[in-house]
């Protein structure tokens, strides 16, 4: 995909020009004035800032309503602006057509209120997809605007927001750690908006440069240890908007978690009017990202500090703010076993042993969901012991990886040097012991991509053991575990067809074998030599 800028656009209220402008780190963009009834140039996709200044803001100017009514093309949606420091407020919106678009805008304050203007919205660019969405014909699968399928493969970095947090002109170090992502097949992102620090000790080896914990940085007044709730610190925000703004011009969904509890966060007392100014700024402010995929909170009934009538207002209050639509999930399965209802897709947090099967059974206990395991216990190891679960090979979280795609589900990956407070963003200057196997996950994005696995049918018994995908005719893939030496697969009514087969090493995204033939009664493959499980296409002809 091809970087695209977050555009900013200047409307002085006071002046009748509108000056275009592009943000430091940003591909330039041509400066060009307009007279106030001139079309905003635009495009589909892209996210789109329309910034407006005001006389002397009130003594709380993050609380002041204002919104704007967007029409075009037969559609009509009101999105919320929201203060951006200083006297500048945004409406920040993104086209998801072409064509000419008209807004007005709403608010209690006069010099905001009754301004109208124009967009001239082009095509989108090539490569841009639009926002992500629940497949409208396949309930089970995710879909971006454009009808392209989006398969989820997701990696946690709770941290990313604090990369180049304290850096207010560029983010170098987050382009180079999210390039690493992006180069290896991962298209989402699980972060938070904030977090402090972890609980459990640290290890001693350490460096301070890879430990992100204790950041300077907070999003509200004050620090951590004497934060002035009643105040937003927007700086904070506008810094991790350029966060954002990558990772959507990468092609990555920022999977984005208001809250954490078991972080150190010094946070507004639930339901109160800080803790409201708060979700609302974050929801107003990064509604319009078509990578944005909201949750509520990692892990948000775990620690006893809300219950569920908490977890129940925010989606509401969520769902009222976000023109966009944007897709909602809940980092609990606790809850979102329970009220399913709330949520557009369901996250878990499994990792029993036979993950095969555990996600299996939640596949069938969650009709019509999408489903991801945002954290099956499997943290690769790094060069530091930071929070080791039950599995810490490359290999084991691989394999528990694809178990979740045969499953009819999707996966999330944690390294121990990027998911908590500790991130090493340049991977490759680590030695190649103590590098993630990224590449595994590359291979994966490819072969999905290759086989459309998001299209094919999982949980059926094609073979006697295994596990296999298929299209309901003349494709099956077979999962053949390590243990297997053949695997003997049940072809039905196809007998004696001609069939081609081949077979995948995850581990190098290399066809090992291939062979051809008529099917016999009873096919018996050989599994190649070498360590772990492998991949098994069989094609057969008609």
């Amino acid at each position: 995909m091809k970087n695209l800028p977050l555009r900013k656009l200047i409307l002085p209220i006071v002046a009748t020009s509108l000056l275009v402008t592009a943000p430091p780190s940003t591909v330039a963009i041509e400066k060009a004035r307009h007279t106030t009834d001139a079309a905003i140039p635009a495009r589909q996709w892209d996210v789109i800032d329309i910034a407006f200044t005001v006389g002397l803001p009130s003594s709380h100017p993050v609380d002041v309503p204002f919104s704007a009514v967007f029409k075009g093309n037969g559609a009509e949606t009101e999105v919320h602006g929201f203060y951006n420091g200083g006297n500048e407020y945004l409406l920040r919106f993104t086209p998801p057509t072409a064509g000419a678009w008209i807004y007005e805008t709403r608010s209690t304050v006069a010099s905001l209120d009754g301004l109208s203007g124009g967009l001239a919205v082009k095509p989108a660019r090539e490569g841009r997809k639009g926002g992500i969405r629940v497949h409208p014909e396949s309930q089970r699968r995710f879909q971006y605007a454009n009808g392209d399928e989006y398969f989820p493969i997701a990696f946690e970095s709770d941290w990313l927001f604090a990369l180049d947090a304290d850096n207010p002109d560029d983010i170098p170090v987050t382009r180079t750690f999210v390039d690493h992502l992006a180069d290896n097949g991962f298209n989402q992102i699980v972060m938070n908006v904030f977090a402090y620090d972890v609980t459990w000790a640290k290890d001693p080896k350490l460096k301070p440069d890879h430990d992100y914990g204790s950041p300077r940085s907070f999003p509200f007044g004050g620090d951590n240890e004497k934060p002035d709730h009643s105040r937003l610190n927007i700086d904070y925000f506008k810094r991790l908007d350029r966060v954002i703004d990558y990772l959507d011009r990468k092609g990555i969904a920022a999977h984005l978690m208001i809250y954490v509890w078991n972080k150190r966060v010094n946070w507004a007392e639930p339901g109160s009017a800080e803790d409201d100014r708060y979700f609302d700024h974050v929801v107003k402010r990064y509604q319009a990202f078509p990578n944005l995929v909201w949750d509520v909170s990692k892990e948000a009934l775990a620690y006893g500090r809300n219950d569920v009538n908490y977890i129940h207002e925010r989606i509401e209050r969520l769902r009222r703010l976000d023109s966009f639509n944007r897709l909602v999930t809940v980092h609990a399965y606790s809850y979102c076993r329970r009220f399913p209802d709330k949520i557009d897709f369901i996250s878990v947090q499994l990792w029993g042993s036979e993950l095969y099967g555990v996600m299996r059974q939640v596949w069938k206990d969650m009709p019509g969901k999408p489903i991801l395991n945002i954290e099956h216990g499997g943290y690769e190891r790094g060069p530091y012991v930071v929070f080791e679960g039950n599995y810490t090979s490359p290999e084991s979280c691989l394999e528990r990886a694809w178990q979740c795609v045969f499953a009819g589900t999707y996966p999330t990956h944690y390294w121990q040097g990027a998911a908590w407070n500790v991130i090493i963003p340049d991977m490759e200057s680590l030695k190649p012991v103590d590098r993630p196997r990224l590449d595994y996950y590359r291979h994966l994005s490819d072969f999905v991509k290759q086989h459309d696995l998001g299209g094919l049918k999982s949980g059926d018994k094609k073979s006697a053991s295994g596990f296999c995908l298929h299209n309901g005719g003349n494709l099956m893939i077979f999962y053949v575990p390590k243990e297997n030496s053949h695997i003997d697969v049940r072809v039905g009514d196809k007998q004696g067809r001609r069939m081609t087969g081949r077979w995948f090493n995850p581990f190098t995204g290399e066809i090992e074998k291939t062979f051809s033939g008529k099917l016999p009664r009873w096919p018996r493959y050989k599994k190649p030599p070498g360590m772990g499980f492998r991949l098994l296409v069989v094609e057969i002809d008609g």
